[in-house]
């Protein structure tokens, strides 16, 4: 018979996935797992069997809670598409500064994981594309219905501006977490929606 658990496994993943966040899969260790989440190796490994499969959950848990809220934000059929993309551009920001430590955002764990582990980790980059492709279909998919409102004027394809749109996404998190000033990343999302209002 198997022994009951003893923790939260949701708990224990959110705390994985804060700390992986900040330090990254490589450096950090399961000591550093097993100190976190107040377990022992033996128990971190029965619940996840590696430290790999305890990344790739975390690593999903974070995928899905941010690409739903962009999701959430995006899909509301209420006023003109480009004043839902400013919501998620004000999300996004006020994301980033609502985990400033010591001057620097959190960043994204997405963008952190694929400059690490998905030029040599297929599983984690197959992961990972399938979510870029879920947050660029929603952001087509608005952009699109920004041209049909009158509210996108660019006449650049939506596929292309979704990709110009992830990237600033990312870019903004990136920016963050480097330190730049909370008035730097609201003017690269300004800058962002005026591309596509010209």
């Amino acid at each position: 018979m198997a022994r009951p658990r003893t923790f939260d496994e949701d708990r224990a993943l959110d705390v994985a996935m804060r700390l992986f966040w900040e330090n990254g899969y490589e450096a950090t260790s399961t000591r550093d797992l097993c100190a976190a989440l107040g377990l022992d190796r033996s128990s971190v490994y029965n619940a996840f069997t590696s430290k790999h499969e305890l990344f790739r959950r975390a690593l999903a848990r974070y995928t899905d809670l941010m690409t739903e809220r962009q999701l959430e934000i995006l899909d509301t059929p209420d006023g003109p598409a480009l004043d839902r993309i400013r919501r998620l551009f004000a999300v996004i920001v006020e994301q980033e500064r609502a985990s400033f430590r010591d001057g620097r955002g959190a960043g994204c764990l997405s963008v952190n994981t694929t400059v690490e582990l998905a030029g040599r980790d297929p599983e984690i980059a197959a992961h990972l594309a399938r979510d870029t492709e879920r947050r660029l279909a929603s952001l087509r998919v608005a952009v699109e219905a920004g041209r049909r409102d009158g509210s996108v004027t660019s006449p650049r394809d939506p596929a292309d501006l979704a990709r110009y749109l992830n990237a600033v996404i990312a870019g903004i998190r990136v920016s963050g977490q480097g330190g730049a000033a909370l008035d730097a990343l609201a003017a690269i999302a300004d800058t962002a929606l005026d591309v596509l209002a010209t």
